[in-house]
């Protein structure tokens, strides 16, 4: 009905994509017509087919071969493997057809790179660090691409990608059709999109920086020492599952991945310490099932298409709220339901009411108690608070609807005393929190 072509249309059928998702439904008829377009989507509703079925119809109607070292249509993402996922998509869309399309990305051989692009392509996915170096090396010419796409825009905008797209967009005819695909909307988005699209269609099927409908979410407020024991807990509930686990920082992540290994789980690791093959083995081992658990960093965050990703654990809790949503978009992905667990120690309360006020929400409490600033660290105090040892009485500390959020949480009580000596929280025997139940499901 989209008026694609039918070897293209046989080819999604094979893939068993027969029934398109909402953002493809809006986006792929306007991008058919030519059309700039930015789709706002969340995590996990099929925005790669979204821009990319359009893209490999509209090479397959372009006469003639690419030029050598020039490109004709490209994709620019923030991270390798989100780049490795869109190239995957692309190929199985281009699959049968004379159509060739490469990827190039930092962490690989620069040199079998220029090798791949000397006979020109005419699809190109890249990382924009690595374009440019290309770029520098007259490696490959921009000045026949007539597609441009920029996925992920908000997280190339964080990473300070900015004056790389600026130097690439320099380079590319202005005639040309451009895509940007987002699943959240920061104020520099809307300048990025004027600068680079023309009267361009916006297509939204969910707010900006709001969760998957299937998701059911959950914070436990619990000492950062304690965090370990607490994952341990949780993960023995469904050992046979897949659970991504998210930390904040290369050497904590490596270090959580061998306290779990040791303890008996197989679980794997990636982030920037990592060589690009190494991360590339660690994704295939779990999507394989060979690994269960993943523990990574935010390079993980996006770009990870695992259907069967059950559980999310936010370890630690991220800098940039937005990264928690496109964490959780790891999870209940192709309308499959799915879990987000976060953990917030004392020193943490200040993202965690970042995210809850980014996603318009208050995360039901799973155990324990909002943290208040009696609470926090000597060296993240305010200035002239006492160092008081009492927990206090309410949640004034907590995000969103502070006082609603408590309602879930653990009674306070015995348990106080527990936590004040570094004890888990939660009411359930052996510190271990009780399940948030049907009733905190946020969607």
């Amino acid at each position: 009905m989209m008026g694609l072509p039918q070897s293209l249309v046989a080819r999604l059928t094979d893939m068993g994509l027969t029934d398109p998702t909402p953002i493809q439904t809006q986006a792929i008829p306007h991008a058919l017509n030519g059309r700039d377009v930015m789709g706002l989507a969340q995590t996990g509703t099929g925005k790669t087919a979204a821009f990319g079925v359009p893209l490999v119809a509209q090479m397959l109607e372009l006469e003639g071969r690419p030029a050598p070292k020039s490109v004709r249509g490209l994709v620019l993402a923030p991270t390798r493997e989100l780049a490795t996922q869109i190239s995957v998509n692309l190929r199985a869309f281009a699959d049968k057809t004379n159509l060739r399309v490469a990827m190039v990305v930092g962490g690989q051989s620069i040199n079998r790179q220029i090798d791949r692009l000397a006979r020109g392509v005419d699809l190109l996915v890249a990382t924009p660090g690595r374009l440019l170096d290309l770029m520098d090396r007259r490696a490959v010419r921009l000045d026949e691409t007539v597609f441009l796409v920029l996925d992920e825009a908000d997280q190339m905008l964080d990473m300070g990608f900015i004056h790389d797209l600026r130097k690439i967009a320099a380079v590319i005819p202005t005639e040309r059709q451009t895509m940007l695909f987002s699943a959240t909307m920061p104020k520099q988005m809307n300048e990025l999109a004027q600068s680079y699209l023309n009267k361009p269609i916006r297509v939204e099927v969910s707010p900006p920086g709001k969760a998957a409908d299937k998701v059911t979410q959950e914070v436990h407020f619990i000492a950062k020492a304690e965090k370990a024991g607490l994952l341990i807990e949780m993960l023995d509930r469904h050992r046979d599952e897949r659970a991504l686990v998210f930390g904040r920082t290369k050497h904590g992540s490596e270090k959580l991945m061998k306290t779990l290994v040791k303890a008996g789980y197989a679980a794997g690791s990636i982030h920037g310490n990592k060589s690009q093959g190494q991360r590339d083995r660690a994704i295939a081992a779990f999507k394989s099932g060979e690994i269960k658990v993943l523990v990574a960093t935010d390079v993980a965050a996006r770009g990870l298409d695992i259907p069967d990703v059950k559980h999310v654990y936010n370890y630690d809790l991220p800098n940039v709220p937005d990264n928690y949503v496109h964490r959780i978009g790891r999870t209940a992905r192709a309308g499959k339901d799915g879990a987000a667990i976060a953990f917030c120690a004392p020193d943490e309360m200040g993202e965690l009411k970042a995210i809850q006020k980014t996603m318009g929400v208050a995360i039901p409490v799973g155990s324990g108690r909002p943290w208040e600033a009696m609470d926090l660290p000597s060296d993240t105090k305010p200035k002239g608070r006492g160092r008081g040892r009492g927990r206090g009485r309410g949640a004034g500390a907590g995000a969103g609807k502070p006082a609603e959020a408590h309602t879930h949480g653990a009674k306070p009580g015995g348990n106080r005393r527990r936590r004040r000596r570094g004890g888990k929280p939660g009411g359930a025997q052996g510190g271990a929190p009780k399940s948030s139940g049907g009733s905190q499901h946020v969607a």
